[in-house]
């Protein structure tokens, strides 16, 4: 698994239990998702606790109201979503792993051109 993507297997969780963690992970409301996605409170609880499910164009609504793809929604399957800090840390780490490579990138380029300026050295010192 790359390092720098979201987990990328099926969770084993529920629906509403997905429903519920997208929810959470957004920091909305029961009642703010409900009135995003043009339900009542109650089938929105409903939803979350498994005793009814969405139809395909709410899933739909609800998986761009949350962030997340409908196919994660509902199978469990592709991207998760992630805490904000941990997207935000992710970001960074990868920033900071690109400016490592360029880096490194630059310290190989400086050791062959030693490398070079040595034999060049070496070769006269022996002629």
């Amino acid at each position: 698994m790359n390092v720098m993507t979201a987990e990328i297997y099926d969770d084993g969780d529920t629906l509403g239990g997905r429903i519920t963690r997208a929810r959470d992970l957004s920091a909305l409301s029961l009642e703010d998702t409900a009135s995003n996605i043009g339900v009542t409170v109650d089938t929105l609880a409903e939803w979350e606790s498994d005793r009814s499910e969405p139809r395909a164009n709410k899933i739909m609504t609800l998986a761009g109201v949350l962030g997340v793809s409908p196919a994660w929604l509902i199978s469990g399957t592709g991207d998760a979503p992630q805490p904000a800090g941990i997207s935000i840390a992710v970001a960074e780490m990868s920033g900071e792993i690109n400016r490592l490579r360029e880096l490194a990138t630059q310290i190989t380029s400086s050791v062959e051109m030693l490398e070079s300026r040595l034999m060049t050295l070496i070769q006269a010192t022996n002629d």
